[in-house]
Formats: structure tokens, C-alpha cells, sequence
């Protein structure tokens, strides 16, 4: 099994590099679908209140025999349930789902700016970390706007910004604003999503001179930038194969390459629109 590299949050906890997303895996195919992800060596697994898989991913933890220690559970908190007192019932239906006191990262999913419930819904999860139910909190898809409301009215900064990251939307300006304000990038969507970046000459190419498959190219930049990654895949070969990045490294000509992909172009909402 490959060691999977750790980046520390700022409040101390360490969180693997590489983990394994369950975003749109049908709940009945989430026990298996999570069993193989843990079988092939993840210990980081992503998944959230939208997905309705929360159980089967409860359930392939459990039954897994990895000792919880081991293991860093993500969920995040879907929009219908901001609001302070929303939010605190909301993780506890999360928690009941998964069969957990705690998971190791909670995360506000988005900011959702026209409501303007986003600092409220971050004082509960102030309090579900100050009652140790949650390791670390943190947010997705926040822009820097966003994050400097939260540090002007709140108290704890966010441990991670899970935000879409590929390389046709490279984020450079958000992951800096991240960096300094000591909050860790993670990317979703971190192979482009059908967006054609896998079948790119420039990361078919850097793939042919590696003797590596595109996705690999494009899992082992996210990784030189120090962003934490999440892949996702249901078929077994590829859930190791996303695992397999660790044995090879990009040069400077390839960083440079994949650099030129940027376009600017989602594949999700925007967050400063999304509501």
C-alpha cells in the first residue's frame, strides 16, 4: 500500500493528501463502491449530506475492521439546512447516518451569499467542534469575500476550503488567499468531470512520457501544488489506479504545461451566484 502523504490543518489535525470521493455513487452501490476504496489503501473518505449515501459509506467504515483512528471521515451540511439551530440537527442526522460520534472534518457546503445564513450556520459549527463531535470544520466553495466575513464576525478560521479545482479552473488567486490566511485547498471535481481535460494532447502527452494514464498526470499536479484531492470512481481498476500517483513526479516543463490549460470555464455553479 502506498503511504499517502498528510497535510497538518491549522488547528493540528493531519489530513491525508489523497482521498476518496463519493459524490453521485447511488447508496445502494456505497458499501462496496467505499469497501474497494478502503481495500486498495484510502483512509480519507468525502461524502455529504446531498449525496443520500451517507449510510452505505457509515456502514463500509464499520464493517471495514480499520480502527477509527485510522480513518478521516468528511460530510459536509447541505443548504436547506442553514441556520444555527438548523445546522446543529442537520449534523446529528449526518452523524446518525454515518454511525459515528464524530466525524473528522465538517464542512458548510456553500456560502449561499443572498441568504446570508452562512455566519450563523458557522457559529453551530463552532460549537459542534467545541464539543469534539467534529475534529475540524471548515467550508466548500467559499470565495475570499466570504472568508473574511467569517474571520471579521466569527472565531475559528476554516481548517479547509473544499472548492472546483482542475486544471481549466486553476483557482491560483483563491489558493492564495487560502494559504495566508493558513486555511487548506482541497479540490473536488479534481479531474475535470468530463470536461476534456483527460483527453487534452497536453496531458495525454505528459502521460505517454511518464508511462502514466492521464488521470495520474492530472491527481500527481494537484498533489506538487499542495492541493488535497479527492477522486472519485465507482470501477475498482481506477480506484487504484488514482491511488497509484505516488512512485513519479512532474518536472517543471510538465507543471508549466498543464498551467497553459486554464480557461476559466466551471463545471458547477458559481459560488458567488449559487443560492
Amino acid at each position: 500500500m502506498s503511504t499517502i502523504p498528510e497535510v497538518t490543518l491549522n488547528n493540528g489535525i493531519r489530513m491525508p493528501q489523497l482521498g476518496f470521493g463519493v459524490y453521485q455513487v447511488p447508496e445502494d452501490e456505497t458499501h462496496s463502491v467505499v469497501a474497494t476504496a478502503l481495500e486498495a489503501g484510502y483512509r480519507s473518505i468525502d461524502t455529504a449530506a446531498l449525496y443520500r449515501n451517507e449510510a452505505g459509506t457509515g456502514r463500509a467504515l464499520a464493517e471495514s475492521g480499520i480502527p477509527r483512528e485510522e480513518l478521516f471521515v468528511t460530510t459536509k451540511l447541505w443548504n436547506t439546512d442553514q441556520g444555527h439551530d438548523a445546522a446543529l440537527k442537520a449534523f446529528d442526522a449526518s452523524m446518525a447516518k454515518l454511525g459515528l460520534d464524530h466525524v473528522d472534518l465538517y464542512l458548510i457546503h456553500w456560502p449561499l451569499p443572498a441568504r446570508d445564513l452562512y455566519v450563523e450556520t458557522w457559529r453551530a459549527l463552532e460549537k459542534i467542534h467545541a464539543e469534539g463531535r467534529a475534529r475540524a470544520i471548515g467550508v466548500s466553495n467559499f470565495q475570499p469575500a466570504h472568508l473574511r466575513r467569517l474571520a471579521e464576525e466569527t472565531d475559528i478560521v476554516p481548517a479547509v476550503n473544499q472548492i472546483e479545482l482542475h486544471p481549466r479552473l486553476q483557482q491560483r488567486e483563491l489558493r492564495e488567499f487560502d494559504a495566508g490566511a493558513g486555511i487548506a485547498t482541497e479540490a473536488w471535481s479534481p479531474l475535470g468531470r468530463n470536461n476534456g481535460v483527460l483527453d487534452d494532447p497536453v496531458v495525454t502527452g505528459i502521460a505517454e512520457k511518464h508511462g502514466r494514464t492521464p488521470a495520474q498526470v492530472v491527481l500527481r499536479w494537484h498533489l506538487q501544488l499542495g492541493n488535497v484531492v479527492i477522486p472519485k470512481s465507482s470501477t475498482p481498476a481506477r480506484i487504484r489506479e488514482n491511488l497509484d500517483v505516488f512512485g513519479f513526479e512532474l518536472d517543471e516543463d510538465d507543471l508549466a504545461a498543464v498551467e497553459t490549460l486554464e480557461t476559466g470555464v466551471r463545471v458547477g455553479p458559481d459560488p458567488d451566484t449559487f443560492n
